[in-house]
């Protein structure tokens, strides 16, 4: 356990600190709030490849839900059949159905490692894990635009966040099956999740805003940027998924 925890202070954590405070060193105003934004997006920018195969390939099988329906309804009581349709469905479309994992597992450990820079970075005794290179400050100013407290929870960034949060939700709904399948056997997973995505398009700006207003304002920036990142991410994969089909 100590050599995970200690791997994962060296790989992640230490990289992530040290180049928060070369942001906030470098970036004129010595502004810690500047720094996250542009770390954050820095990050996204990183896992752009992954972000981008990920989303192509949600639109992609939200646009080919309903001829999984009619294979669904067709294959009745055949799961084997089912499966083999699925597959070639798969193939044909040139879409991998589990391309939305690898991303998130791969970001959930930087995002740890984020969460812990940002939670635990603004305390001058972190700052003894700065590399040689990287210019101690000796103190880290935690004001945002010269009046945002980002070490003290922040009602309205969480707000914001939660906004944005319920935006890039919408964005990704599944809707529900046609007409002419939604009462059959084979929609009613469909039909299922489209109803849970609508309602987490509420519950999880609630929740956002809920958590938001508890944490440091740091982290809370953090989530603003995140989500107004991923907000453009998703528009601009959308828009030339929608161009590669026309033509």
């Amino acid at each position: 356990m100590f050599y995970h925890m200690n791997l994962f202070q060296v790989v992640l954590f230490q990289p992530i600190f040290n180049l928060l405070v070369f942001l906030y060193n470098t970036i004129p105003g010595s502004d810690v709030g500047f720094a996250i934004i542009v770390l954050t997006i820095l990050i996204k920018l990183l896992l752009w490849p992954l972000m981008s195969s990920s989303l192509k390939s949600q639109k992609t099988l939200q646009e080919i839900q309903p001829k999984l329906d009619e294979l669904k309804e067709k294959h009745k009581g055949d799961k084997e059949a089912l499966s083999k349709a699925m597959m070639e469905l798969y193939k044909a479309e040139k879409v991998n159905p589990f391309a939305s994992c690898l991303p998130v597992l791969i970001q959930l450990p930087i995002l740890i490692a984020l969460y812990r820079v940002l939670y635990h970075g603004f305390d001058g005794a972190t700052l003894s894990q700065l590399y040689g290179f990287v210019h101690n400050p000796g103190h880290i100013n935690t004001m945002f635009l010269g009046f945002v407290d980002l070490s003290k929870p922040h009602l309205i960034l969480a707000v914001i966040s939660g906004i944005l949060q319920f935006g890039q939700t919408r964005m990704m709904m599944t809707k529900n099956p046609p007409k002419q399948v939604a009462k059959s056997d084979g929609a009613q997973d469909e039909t299922m999740l489209a109803s849970m995505n609508k309602s987490m398009l509420y519950f999880m700006p609630i929740v956002t805003v809920v958590i938001g207003a508890s944490l440091p304002g740091g982290l809370t920036l953090y989530w603003v940027v995140v989500n107004a990142v991923s907000i453009a991410q998703q528009a601009y994969v959308f828009a030339q998924h929608k161009k590669s089909k026309t033509k």
